[in-house]
C-alpha cells in the first residue's frame, strides 16, 4: 500500500521494520478465533489477520493507527457511508469487468455506457470527499487521505470531465445517427476516422448516385478545410446482395479498390471485407458499412481507453485503500458492539522511553468477551513490566487462569500495535518488535524428536530470534519430562532469557523455579525475575494474579480433592463400595 503513494495503515514518513508473527503464535494467542468473531467474511478475516500479525516496535506507527481508528470509531455514520461507497465502487468495477468480452463488439453504444460508469465513479469520489469533510477529523491519516483524494480528483481532471460528460450525455434511445469524418489517401482509401457529432435525428435518404457523383466530380464540392461547415449530403449505402454500389465505385475509377499486394498497409487491409466469390469484385472492394463499423469500433475503443486511463488515476488508487478502511471499520463495529454490552475498552498509549515497558490496569482476555454475556463474568487484572519485573514465573492451580492471562498479554500488544482499543481500563506500553510463543505442540509434531526434544529445538529457535524488544510467552514449557529434568532445563532457559532482557511470562507448574527467582537474580547484568501467582482463597480459584511466593503443595491438594484421590476420599470410597 505504502509503495502506491498513500496508506492509512503505514505512515509514509516512518521507515519502520515489520516482523511477521508465526502461524503457531497466531494460533496460540487465539487470533484466528478473534478474527472470525470480528467478520464473517473469510477474505476480511485474512485481511485482518495479515495486518495484526505484522508488527513493528516503532511507536509512531501505533500512534498513527490509533488516531485513525479513533476517528472511525467516533463516527458511525462515516463507517456506514464509506461502506456503502466501497460496495458501489466494487459493483461498478465488477459489472464493467464482466462485460469486457462483449464490450469489444458494442462500439459506440458502449462508449455511452462507459460515460455512465465514469460519471458514477466521479460521483463516488465526490461523495467520499463530502463524507470526510462533514466529520471533524483529528487523525493525521484521515486528514491526509482527504487531501490525497483532492489531489487525485484534480489530477484526473474529474471536475472538467464531469462537465464534459454532462454535455456529451445522450441517452442511447435518443441516438438516431452518428456523423463521422473519414481521412483518405491519394487512392481514396480510408486511413482513419473521427467522430463529428451524435445526432437525435436520422439522415434523410437521397439519391445515392447523383450525390456521390457530385461529390467526386465537382471541384467546388471538395472542401479545402477538414472542419465540417455543415454543407454535406447524406450518401446511404444499402446492404444489397447485387452490390450495385460496389460496381458503381469500381466503374468510376476504382477509388475504393484495394489491390492484393504485400505493400498495402496492414491497418488499411484490416478494414477490408471480402465480397462473395463470383460477383466480379472479389479482392477489389469492401462494404463501406462494415468499414465504418470497424473503424468506429476502433475509434470508440481509443476514446474508452482514454477515459479509463484518467478514471484509473483516482479509482485504482482509492480502491487499493478500501481493505485498509475495512480493517478499521470491522474492528470499530466489533468494539462498539461489545461496549454497548458493558465491556470496557481503552485507548492504548505507546511510549518509547522510560523504565516501564507495560502498565496494564484491569485488563482481560479479549477472547473471554466473545464467550461471556456480560462484563461481570470476567475477572480483570493489573500487570506491570519494568526494571524490577521483566520476567514473570507464573504459577497457580490447574484451570486457575494461567494460560488465559498469558494469552491476554499477547493479545493486548497485538491490538495496541494495530491501533485498536484494548480490553482494559488503561494500557501504557512500549511496542514489541515481535511476539514469540512456546505452547505445547500437537502430538503429530513430536513424532521424530519426542516431546522434550521438540520443545528444546523450538525453544532454541525462539531464543535465537527474540531481542530485548520482544515479548516471550511460555506455556508449560519443558513439562513433558520428569520434574528434575524439566526444572534443570527451565532454570537455565530463564537465566539465558534474563541476559537478553526480554519481557517474558513463563506459565509453569514448577513452583520450585519461581521460588528460586531471587537466586537467579544474583546474576550480574541480568534482567529481574519475579514470581507471579494466581491467588487461591480457601481452595477457591480467584483468577486474580499478584506478585508473591508460590503457594506450592496447596495446589496439589486442591487437585487431589477435586478428583477424589486423597487418602481420605479414596478409603471412604473403598469402604462405601464394600
Amino acid at each position: 500500500m505504502k509503495k502506491n503513494g498513500f496508506s492509512i495503515l503505514f505512515p509514509g514518513h516512518v521507515d519502520a521494520e515489520y516482523k511477521q508473527l508465526s502461524q503457531e503464535c497466531c494460533h496460540d494467542l487465539g487470533l484466528d478465533t478473534l478474527c472470525s468473531c470480528i467478520s464473517n467474511d473469510v477474505k476480511e478475516q485474512n485481511l485482518i489477520m495479515n495486518v495484526i500479525s505484522n508488527i513493528t516496535a516503532d511507536p509512531n506507527v501505533a500512534e498513527y493507527r490509533r488516531q485513525v481508528f479513533m476517528d472511525i470509531l467516533r463516527c458511525p455514520k462515516l463507517r456506514t457511508r464509506m461502506t456503502e461507497l466501497f460496495d458501489k465502487l466494487d459493483f461498478i468495477r465488477n459489472f464493467s469487468a464482466s462485460r469486457i468480452e462483449s464490450d469489444e463488439k458494442l462500439g459506440f453504444w458502449h462508449l455511452m455506457h462507459r460515460l455512465d460508469e465514469l460519471n458514477d465513479y466521479i460521483k463516488c469520489v465526490e461523495d467520499m470527499k463530502t463524507c470526510l469533510e462533514d466529520e471533524k477529523l483529528e487523525s493525521e491519516g484521515l486528514k491526509s487521505f482527504l487531501g490525497y483524494i483532492d489531489e487525485l480528483y484534480n489530477e484526473a481532471c474529474f471536475a472538467e470531465m464531469k462537465k464534459d460528460i454532462a454535455e456529451l450525455k445522450v441517452k442511447a434511445a435518443d441516438i438516431q445517427s452518428v456523423t463521422v469524418g473519414i481521412n483518405v489517401n491519394d487512392r481514396f482509401e480510408a486511413v482513419s476516422m473521427g467522430l463529428i457529432s451524435v445526432n437525435s435525428r436520422q439522415f434523410r435518404k437521397s439519391n445515392i448516385v447523383s450525390n456521390f457523383a457530385d461529390a467526386i466530380a465537382s471541384k467546388g464540392k471538395i472542401n479545402s478545410e477538414a472542419a465540417w461547415d455543415g454543407d454535406m449530403h447524406y450518401h446511404q449505402v444499402d446492404k444489397l446482395h447485387e452490390h450495385k454500389i460496389s460496381n458503381f465505385i469500381n466503374n468510376t475509377g476504382g477509388y475504393l479498390a484495394l489491390r492484393s499486394t504485400p505493400f498495402v498497409d496492414a491497418k488499411i487491409r484490416a478494414t477490408v471485407t471480402q465480397t462473395p466469390d463470383g460477383d466480379g469484385t472479389s479482392g477489389a472492394t469492401f462494404y463501406l458499412d462494415k468499414v465504418l463499423n470497424k473503424m468506429l469500433d476502433s475509434m470508440v475503443k481509443k476514446l474508452r481507453d482514454t477515459l479509463t486511463k484518467y478514471a484509473d488515476i483516482a479509482i485504482v488508487n482509492i480502491s487499493q485503500l478500501v481493505p485498509e478502511f475495512i480493517y478499521y471499520i470491522r474492528f470499530a463495529d466489533f468494539i462498539e458492539q461489545y461496549t454497548e454490552k458493558g465491556f470496557r475498552f481503552c485507548e492504548a498509549e505507546a511510549v518509547s522511553e522510560g523504565t516501564v515497558s507495560m502498565d496494564a490496569k484491569s485488563m482481560y482476555n479479549m477472547k473471554l468477551a466473545v464467550n461471556c454475556e456480560k462484563m461481570d463474568d470476567i475477572v480483570c487484572n493489573d500487570l506491570v513490566f519494568d526494571d524490577k519485573h521483566t520476567i514473570y514465573i507464573l504459577t497457580g492451580a490447574n484451570r486457575g487462569g494461567k494460560t488465559t492471562i498469558t494469552q491476554a498479554v499477547g493479545i493486548m500488544f497485538v491490538l495496541a500495535q494495530g491501533g485498536i482499543c484494548v480490553p482494559a481500563d488503561s494500557f501504557r506500553y512500549k511496542p514489541v518488535d515481535c511476539i514469540y510463543t512456546h505452547f505445547p505442540a500437537d502430538e503429530d509434531k513430536t513424532m521424530d524428536l519426542g516431546r522434550l526434544g521438540e520443545e528444546c529445538v523450538r525453544f532454541r529457535d525462539i531464543y535465537s530470534a527474540c531481542t530485548k524488544d520482544s515479548l516471550l510467552l511460555l506455556n508449560e514449557t519443558f513439562s513433558t519430562t520428569s520434574f528434575e529434568e524439566g526444572f534443570f532445563i527451565a532454570r537455565d532457559s530463564v537465566k539465558a532469557i534474563a541476559q537478553k532482557h526480554t519481557r517474558t511470562i513463563y506459565n509453569t507448574h514448577m513452583h520450585k523455579l519461581a521460588a528460586e527467582a531471587d537466586e537467579i537474580n544474583q546474576t550480574a547484568g541480568a534482567a529481574k525475575v519475579s514470581s507471579l501467582i494466581v491467588k487461591s482463597e480457601n481452595g477457591q480459584r480467584s483468577f486474580k494474579v499478584e506478585v508473591g511466593l508460590p503457594e506450592g503443595m496447596s495446589y496439589a491438594r486442591d487437585i487431589a480433592e477435586k478428583y477424589g484421590v486423597t487418602f481420605e476420599l479414596l478409603t471412604d470410597t473403598e469402604k462405601t463400595t464394600r
